[in-house]
């Protein structure tokens, strides 16, 4: 059904003077609350790892700023334009794994070589996107393999709606049960009643401690001179590389083809790869594309008709652009939201498109044993060599797949003339 209320789409064109005067009429609500709770999650959570990875590298506080001001910019300007230019929910974000890579590592480089290799890694990931070749093994991938990757990412947050009980019981509750009320009598709006309700919750129970700290005003960027060397090229470009495009760009690309999108590999990859190198001399680590949050404004909660959650890319889009352009208040605001509000926001976010994902991932009885394997291994959040579960949990469910059903040359009969 998605595929087919997709087909007439033409994301490599650009949109003609009635597409963009279309933009007026496909405005909902719904698809702008799906980009800020899409930036919500992508900055009460994530940006601690960045920040951590900042402390080991030992960054000044204006350094750390830049670093901030370089990916929330990155990643807005990827998706307001992408998600414009496509039609498609182009959501983009910082590697977190990548972030987590240089906790343990940034700090054993000085920062020049450093930001070298952030340079590096942005060129190598946008030249594996424009030569196609990462898109051809991405679409080799059975969809029912897609499906349940996508179902073992989004697991965690189905969960996390539940194990956030015993820190706020009211405010997980309360917050749950306006979500299925709003499900029943306006399910368009039964996310964005559920993010009001838990604020105000959260406001009366837990409490909403918003520490207004950082600098009030723009941003200040700092340029820093790329330094190239051996070992920051072999112990940072490298691994970040390996991150970008196993952990990121290909549950990225997975997710938009679960809801039945036909992502241009070659454009996302190649233009995230491309802004990640431009931004590489103001700290940024690498744009990429995004899974999780992609899944928030991908889905039929931020609008029934796939056509027109695009809009809920652009949304997240212009809130990236705030948040970095004012990024030491509003920083400071998604910072202090408390984590059951994230959690359970984030959970009823998610729940249709977890629904969705499983029952495809078990559509077809043939696949079904490489659809578990991938759903299990990636749900495990299991890391190996510093690439995440995604990666991994696609990984085996290929194998499984291939072990199963590749085809066995037969055997040639005794006495049979040879082929010719």
């Amino acid at each position: 059904m998605v595929e087919q209320q997709l087909a007439e789409q033409s994301p490599a064109h650009p949109p003609d003077e009635d597409g963009r005067r279309s933009l007026r009429r496909d405005v909902s609500v719904p698809a702008l609350l799906a980009g800020l709770v899409c930036i919500v999650v992508s900055f009460s959570g994530p940006l601690v790892v960045v920040l951590a990875a900042a402390a080991a590298g030992q960054l000044d506080q204006a350094h750390t700023a830049s670093w901030i001001w370089a990916v929330a910019v990155g990643s807005g300007l990827t998706c307001l334009l992408l998600s414009w230019w496509t039609r498609t929910p182009v959501i983009t974000a910082w590697s977190t794994p990548g972030a987590a890579l240089l906790v343990t590592s940034l700090g054993a480089y000085p920062y020049r070589e450093a930001v070298g290799a952030f340079l590096v890694s942005g060129v190598v990931t946008g030249l594996f996107g424009i030569t196609g070749l990462f898109g051809r093994l991405i679409r080799a991938v059975p969809a029912g393999i897609v499906n349940a990757m996508l179902a073992g990412i989004l697991f965690s947050f189905g969960t996390g709606i539940f194990t956030a009980l015993r820190g706020a019981p009211v405010l997980v509750l309360g917050t749950f049960a306006a979500f299925l009320s709003a499900k029943r009598l306006a399910p368009r709006y039964a996310v964005p009643v559920a993010l009001v309700a838990g604020g105000v919750l959260a406001a009366v129970t837990v409490g909403l401690p918003l520490h207004l700290g950082g600098a009030v005003g723009p941003a200040r960027p700092v340029l820093t001179a790329p330094a190239f060397s051996w070992p920051s090229l072999v112990g940072l470009a490298l691994p970040l590389t390996i991150v970008a495009l196993a952990s990121q760009n290909a549950p990225g690309l997975g997710v938009l083809r679960a809801f039945g999108y036909r992502p241009d590999d070659r454009l996302l990859i190649g233009a995230t790869g491309g802004v990640s190198a431009l931004l590489a001399p103001f700290g940024s680590p690498g744009v990429n594309i995004a899974a999780i949050t992609a899944a928030i404004c991908a889905g039929p909660e931020s609008h029934p008709d796939p056509r027109r959650r695009y809009v809920a890319g652009m949304s997240a889009g212009v809130l990236y652009l705030l948040v970095g352009s004012f990024g030491g208040v509003l920083v400071s605001l998604f910072t202090g939201l408390p984590k059951e509000l994230v959690a359970v926001v984030a959970g009823v976010a998610l729940l249709a498109s977890l629904q969705g994902s499983l029952a495809a991932a078990v559509a077809e009885e043939q696949g079904r044993d490489a659809a578990v394997v991938t759903f299990l291994a990636t749900a495990s959040g299991m890391s190996l060599f510093g690439i995440g579960s995604a990666f991994w949990g696609l990984l085996l469910g290929v194998a499984t797949h291939l072990l199963l059903h590749a085809r066995v040359p037969a055997a040639p009969v005794a006495g049979a003339p040879p082929d010719r």
